[in-house]
């Protein structure tokens, strides 16, 4: 049985998410899919004398200790153990997952968003996130509430739920380990802002240990303030602190840490596809960048293509959304990915982006070129881009919509080949976006503003 036609999508571009104690963010619907995914998994999942094992972290939102129980719940009523690690990068869950040998690990976040909004976003036991088939098997089951109800397990057989401690210290030294073990930060001075948020206490702890100075900023959550004007959505608070500090370096992550905002050391910004430039030039050096190619989503600046086409190095785009990067990725056996926002995957090292990781591996490359990461970050030049998100109130199939082909293609036209323009519907906010590139940052704005305010009409 599939879901009622009618019936809202669970799963987005990153795992279900909206606004906490609103659907699908409410109790009632979180143990749902709680029960939902732990009967998957007893169906599929085979342990010795065992029932499954599932973790669940979050960052450090209010709504996470309401929807942490509701969803430990869920399993527990479907015969499936849970180990709770509190907060905790989402990259630490994938790790974890794994490292564990768990049948799932779940993060409770929604990563970037304001602390209003919560989501779920759910690894296997590789330490990979869940297949699209197994979100839309989640789907089928929550909406079918007869089904998912008859089959709770017996009472004896009803699982356990339990806290575990040392999570954080694993994580720690797994991302440490992603450090070359002849390498130290001694001598660094970092301005490193956790966003209040999943990080707030691990990163300090592994820039430190490798020997480095660390300012901290946003590492004082209160379930209200994460993500509020600090992280890598608002990297001038650290640029600001950069210069104010003399640090060499900034590291500005966000609620869940499995994106990283760079700034370097003249306070100047590094996002996630200068990051990519300059740690793929690295990797072809050194002779470990498979088949020369970086996995790019369609945001990304039209620069990253030219500057890496002069070192031998190919651009693959996917779909917005780490998990089609990581998708590429796994298929093509690629070892760099990311995306504009600071989403960066080192597949020889993390199942998904990593915040941490992502900067660990930048400061590598400045010490192994002994350079200074405004010296690096001059290797790519920003083609002119605009990016409008536009409010909208429905989804219409772009295709549905009359004179929207006509409008493209007379921007296309207008752009004569020296540019593009991309426009999607967000996958976790009520938006679409408009990104236009090219060479005249006025033109472009003109191109933007005309789609922007169309789609507008139409559609809000």
């Amino acid at each position: 049985m599939t879901p009622d036609s009618a019936a809202p999508r669970l799963f987005g571009t990153d795992g279900i998410r909206g606004t906490s104690n609103k659907f699908p963010m409410t109790p009632e619907t979180v143990v749902r899919v709680g029960q939902a995914m732990g009967y998957i998994l007893r169906k599929t999942t085979r342990r010795r004398g065992q029932d499954p094992m599932v973790l669940i972290g979050k960052d450090t939102r209010l709504s996470g200790y309401m929807l942490e129980q509701a969803l430990s719940s869920g399993l527990n009523s479907m015969g499936v153990r849970v180990q709770l690690v509190g907060p905790l990068p989402t990259p630490g869950i994938g790790y974890l997952a794994q490292n564990m040998r768990a049948d799932a690990g779940i993060v409770i976040s929604a990563s970037h968003n304001a602390y209003l909004d919560n989501g779920i976003k759910i690894f296997g036991p590789d330490g990979f996130k869940i297949s699209d088939r197994m979100e839309r098997q989640i789907e089928t089951l929550v909406y079918n509430h007869e089904e998912l109800s008859s089959k709770l397990v017996e009472s004896k057989s009803i699982g356990r739920t339990r806290r575990i401690d040392d999570s954080m210290g694993r994580y720690v030294v797994f991302a440490k380990n992603t450090f070359p073990l002849d390498l130290t930060l001694d001598g660094f001075r970092i301005v490193l802002d956790c966003a209040n948020g999943a990080a707030y206490k691990v990163a300090p702890a592994i820039f430190e240990e490798l020997g480095a100075e660390v300012i901290v900023l946003g590492n004082a959550p209160n379930g209200f303030n994460i993500n509020d004007k600090t992280g890598a959505l608002y990297p001038n608070k650290t640029c600001e602190a950069v210069l104010k500090y003399r640090a060499d370096v900034g590291i500005s992550l966000d609620g869940d840490a499995d994106r990283v905002i760079m700034v370097d050391e003249t306070g100047n910004l590094i996002n996630g596809d200068h990051i990519l430039a300059i740690c793929a030039i690295h990797l072809k050096k050194l002779g470990k960048l498979n088949n020369d190619v970086v996995v790019a989503t369609q945001m990304s600046n039209y620069g990253l293509d030219q500057c890496l086409s002069q070192h031998g190095i190919r651009v693959e785009r996917t779909d917005v959304g780490d998990k089609h990067v990581v998708e590429c990725m796994r298929k093509n056996n690629y070892v760099l990915g990311g995306e504009q926002s600071g989403h960066i995957i080192f597949l020889d090292h993390s199942t998904t982006g990593d915040g941490c990781v992502a900067a660990l591996n930048m400061l590598a490359v400045a010490l192994r070129e002994k350079k200074r990461l405004s010296e690096l970050n001059e290797v790519m030049q920003d083609m002119p881009q605009v990016l409008i998100n536009t409010r909208v109130k429905e989804r219409v199939p772009f295709d549905q919509i009359e004179g929207f082909d006509r409008i493209m293609k007379e921007v296309e036209t207008a752009l004569d080949g020296k540019g593009r323009i991309f426009v999607r519907y967000s996958g976790t906010e009520p938006l679409v976006r408009v990104l236009v590139e090219g060479p005249s940052q006025r033109e472009i704005a003109s191109y933007a503003d005309t789609v922007a305010d169309f789609l507008q009409k139409e559609l809000g």
